[in-house]
C-alpha cells in the first residue's frame, strides 16, 4: 500500500490570520487546503478519500456552486490542482480509481465525483438522506446536486457496524480487501464520517471536517482560530455531537498516538507536515 496526500484546490477565505492562523494580516484572505488522500492498493486499484473540487467546478463554478460560498471562500480554481489531474501526473488514469470514500457531501468534498466515472462511491446513508432533503437555505448552498451525476454508483452504509478504537458504527468499505473503513463522526453534518486506513506503520484517520485546526486536538489546551470557530458553528448540524466527537478524537490521539495518525480536511499545517514525508509535487502545495 502506498499513500499520497493531495491538496485538491485551496480556498482563500475572508479573515486572513483569523482563519488559518498563519497569514500575515487580518484583512487579506487566508489559505485553507482541501486534503484528499489517494491509496494505492495491492489488488483493488486506487481508493480516493474525498475528491475536493472537480474539473466541472473549475470550468463552470457559477453553474455548480453557491454564490455565497464562492464569495466567502474564493477557491483558487486551477485545473492542475484537481484530483484527477494530480492522479494523472502520478502515471494513472481516471478509470484506475475504483473506489471513492466520502467523509460527507459538502460541495468542497464531492466536487470531483464526476471525474471518476468508474468508481464506486462509499458514503453513509444518513449523509445521503440529509443531503437529499435540502431542508434549509444553508443545506441548499452546501449540498450541490449538480455534482452528483455518480448517484447510481453510490454505495450507502447504515449507522451501525463494528467498533474501532471506541467509535461505534464503523463499516469497512466493500470491494476493497485492505482495511479501509467509514468511522461515524456526526456533527458537522448528520452523516459525517471519518475514513480510517490501516497502514504498515499504523492507522491513518482522515477525520474530514470533524475539526478544522490542528490545535483543536491538543489534549491540554485545545484552541481554534476565531474565524474557523465561527465557520464550524455556522456549518454544524448537531453541536453536541460535533463537540463530543472532537473530545473523542483528542482522547484517541492522546491514548493511541503511536497507533493512529489523525488529520482533517482543511488545515494546511497538517497537510504540509504529511506532504513533507514524501517528495512533493509543486501543484499539490497547500498554498496557491
Amino acid at each position: 500500500m502506498r499513500i499520497h496526500h493531495l491538496n485538491c484546490i485551496s480556498s482563500c477565505p475572508l479573515g486572513g490570520h483569523l482563519m488559518d492562523g498563519r497569514s500575515d494580516c487580518l484583512l487579506c484572505r487566508g489559505t485553507l487546503c482541501c486534503h484528499c488522500i489517494l491509496v494505492e492498493t495491492a489488488r483493488d486499484g486506487l481508493v480516493l478519500i474525498d475528491t475536493g473540487f472537480g474539473l466541472r467546478d473549475v470550468h463552470a463554478p457559477r453553474t455548480r456552486l453557491s454564490a455565497f460560498f464562492l464569495a466567502l471562500l474564493k477557491p483558487d480554481f486551477k485545473e492542475s490542482m484537481t484530483a484527477v489531474r494530480q492522479i494523472e501526473r502520478l502515471g494513472y488514469q481516471a478509470r484506475d480509481v475504483r473506489h471513492i470514500a466520502l467523509t460527507h457531501l459538502d460541495f468542497d468534498h464531492a466536487g470531483g465525483l464526476d471525474d471518476f466515472p468508474e468508481a464506486t462511491v462509499h458514503l453513509s446513508r444518513p449523509e445521503r438522506e440529509a443531503a437529499s432533503r435540502q431542508s434549509t437555505w444553508l443545506d441548499r448552498q452546501r449540498y450541490r446536486p449538480r455534482q452528483w451525476s455518480s448517484r447510481r454508483r453510490w454505495k450507502e452504509y447504515p449507522a451501525t457496524g463494528d467498533t474501532w478504537f471506541g467509535f461505534s458504527g464503523t463499516r469497512g468499505i466493500e470491494g476493497v480487501r485492505e482495511d479501509i473503513a467509514l468511522v461515524p463522526l456526526h456533527g458537522h453534518t448528520l452523516g459525517h464520517a471519518g475514513v480510517a486506513v490501516r497502514r504498515d506503520e499504523g492507522w491513518l484517520l482522515q477525520a474530514g471536517d470533524a475539526y478544522f485546526y490542528h490545535q483543536e486536538l491538543d489534549p491540554d489546551r485545545p484552541r481554534c482560530t476565531p474565524g474557523l470557530r465561527f465557520y464550524q458553528w455556522m456549518m454544524e448540524k448537531d453541536r453536541k455531537a460535533r463537540l463530543g466527537n472532537q473530545a473523542r478524537l483528542r482522547a484517541l490521539r492522546q491514548g493511541h498516538e503511536n497507533e493512529v495518525t489523525i488529520c482533517c480536511s482543511h488545515d494546511p499545517h497538517e497537510f504540509d507536515a504529511m506532504r513533507a514525508q514524501r517528495l512533493p509535487s509543486a501543484p499539490q502545495a497547500a498554498h496557491p
